[in-house]
């Protein structure tokens, strides 16, 4: 059986960085094996946990606020990390990330594995833009999300 590997791109793309996780997904498709779910999501706890309902990994992808801050730093964290990182930085949304793993904790629905591959925010207006620092981040953030796919169907080989 393949595995269920799950590539979630987080974040509005009408409201400038907040783009960067949907933009990356858009960037992975016919990049990473077929099958592999690529989506996105607004960041609302309880549609995360439906999209990765059944993943053997999950890729999370998002633009986060951190002060202060250093625009277009990438991170890769670990849900431990990430939780740990959302105490000094805020996800752009409503709820955090550290407050989807801690529901999914809860409710016993934490995948496997799961890894988030960020990117610093700069500027969250109203549009359809990324600021310069982000949209230079993005071939580095989209070949890391890439490794990541790779290396999770490497963990779990299909028939």
């Amino acid at each position: 059986m393949s595995p269920r590997i799950v590539v979630i791109g987080v974040g509005n793309p009408l409201r400038g960085d907040d783009g960067a996780g949907p933009a990356v997904v858009e960037a992975l498709r016919g990049r990473v094996p077929d099958g592999t779910v690529l989506t996105v999501s607004d960041g609302e706890p309880a549609r995360l946990l439906d999209l990765w309902c059944d993943a053997d990994t999950v890729i999370i992808v998002e633009a986060l606020c951190s002060r202060p801050g250093r625009p277009g730093e990438l991170h890769t964290l670990t849900p431990a990390e990430a939780a740990g990182h959302a105490r000094a930085t805020a996800s752009t949304h409503a709820l955090g990330l550290g407050e989807c793993l801690a529901l999914a904790e809860t409710l016993d629905r934490m995948p496997p594995r799961l890894v988030v591959h960020a990117v610093e925010a700069a500027d969250l207006g109203l549009g359809e833009h990324l600021s310069d620092p982000v949209r230079s981040a993005l071939p580095e953030l989209t070949e890391r999300v890439a490794v990541s796919v790779r290396q999770a169907y490497e963990r779990h080989p299909g028939p």
